[in-house]
C-alpha cells in the first residue's frame, strides 16, 4: 500500500505521516529529504539557486521514483499536487488523503516556524494569514481531488493519525 499526505505547508504531513507509518507498520518517506538527497542541497537552497520551475521539475522526478514503492507513506510538499500531472499520477499509484486544515489554524502553526520559510519570512500574522488564504484558495481545487479529505481543524496530530490508521486498516481490501 502506498499512501501519499498531500496539503498545505504546516498542515503536519511529516508528523502524521510519521504516526500514520509507525501504525501501519510501513516505511515513512518524506519527499522534502529525498528533493535534497537528490540535488545535494536544501530545499530552501535549491530554491533559491534554479528557482521554482527547476525544483518542481525535481519534485516530479522524486514523485515517478515513488510510483514505484511499496508499502510506504509519503510525505508530498505543499505545492506537488498543484503542477504537471502529479495529482493524477499520485491517484493512480495509491491512496492520497487531504489533510485539510483552515487559513487561521495554518497561520498559528506556520508563524513559529515562518524564518525557515523564505516566502513567510516577513509576514505579520494577519499578512501571514491572508497570504495562507489566498494561496490555498488556488490549491483548493488540486487538493479536492484526493482520494480521501481529512479536516484536521480542532483535532491533534495524533488523533488524525489514528483516524487515518483505522480508516486504512478498515478499507485495505477494497
Amino acid at each position: 500500500m502506498l499512501i501519499f499526505l498531500i496539503g498545505y505547508m504546516g498542515s503536519g504531513k511529516t508528523t502524521i505521516g510519521r504516526g500514520l507509518a509507525r501504525r501501519l507498520g510501513l516505511r515513512f518517506i518524506d519527499m522534502d529529504t529525498e528533493v535534497e538527497q537528490r540535488t545535494g542541497m536544501s530545499v530552501t537552497d535549491y530554491f533559491a539557486a534554479r528557482g521554482e520551475e527547476a525544483f518542481r521539475g525535481e519534485e516530479r522526478e522524486v514523485l515517478r521514483c515513488l510510483t514505484n514503492e511499496q508499502d510506504a507513506v509519503v510525505a508530498t510538499g505543499g505545492g506537488v499536487p498543484c503542477f504537471f500531472d502529479n495529482m493524477e499520477v499520485m491517484n493512480a499509484s495509491g491512496l492520497t488523503i487531504y489533510l485539510k486544515m483552515g487559513p487561521e489554524k495554518l497561520a498559528a502553526r506556520l508563524e513559529y516556524g515562518k524564518a525557515k520559510r523564505p516566502l513567510l519570512r516577513d509576514k505579520t500574522q494577519a499578512e501571514l494569514r491572508d497570504y495562507i488564504a489566498e494561496s490555498l484558495g488556488g490549491r483548493e481545487p488540486f487538493y479536492g481531488r484526493a482520494k480521501m479529505v481529512m479536516d484536521c481543524d480542532g483535532v491533534s496530530d495524533d488523533y488524525i493519525a489514528r483516524h487515518v490508521a483505522l480508516y486504512v486498516e478498515n478499507h485495505k481490501d477494497n
